[in-house]
C-alpha cells in the first residue's frame, strides 16, 4: 500500500503528464499545419469528456481537477480548432 503522503504527489504527477502530453501535438500542428492523421471525432469526443471532468472538478471544488482539466481542455480545443482550420 502507498503512503498517504505520497498519494497526492502521484496524483499531481499524473495530472501533469496527462495534461501536457498534448502540447507536442498542438505544437506540431501549428508548425506543419498537417492534420490529416488527426481524427476530429476522437479529439472532439475527448474534449467533451474533459469538459465533463472539468464540471465534475468544479462541482467538487477540487483544484487539481479544475486546473489540469482546464489546461487539457484548452489544448484539446486548440487541436480541434486547428483540425477544423487546416482540414
Amino acid at each position: 500500500m502507498l503512503s498517504q503522503t505520497l498519494v497526492p504527489y502521484i496524483g499531481l504527477a499524473a495530472a501533469f503528464v496527462t495534461t501536457f502530453c498534448w502540447l507536442p501535438q498542438a505544437i506540431r500542428i501549428i508548425r506543419t499545419r498537417d492534420t490529416k492523421a488527426i481524427s476530429l471525432v476522437s479529439y472532439g469526443a475527448f474534449a467533451f469528456g474533459i469538459a465533463l471532468w472539468l464540471v465534475y472538478g468544479v462541482s467538487l471544488g477540487d483544484l487539481p481537477l479544475i486546473l489540469s482539466n482546464t489546461v487539457t481542455l484548452a489544448l484539446q480545443l486548440s487541436i480541434v480548432g486547428l483540425k477544423l482550420r487546416y482540414g
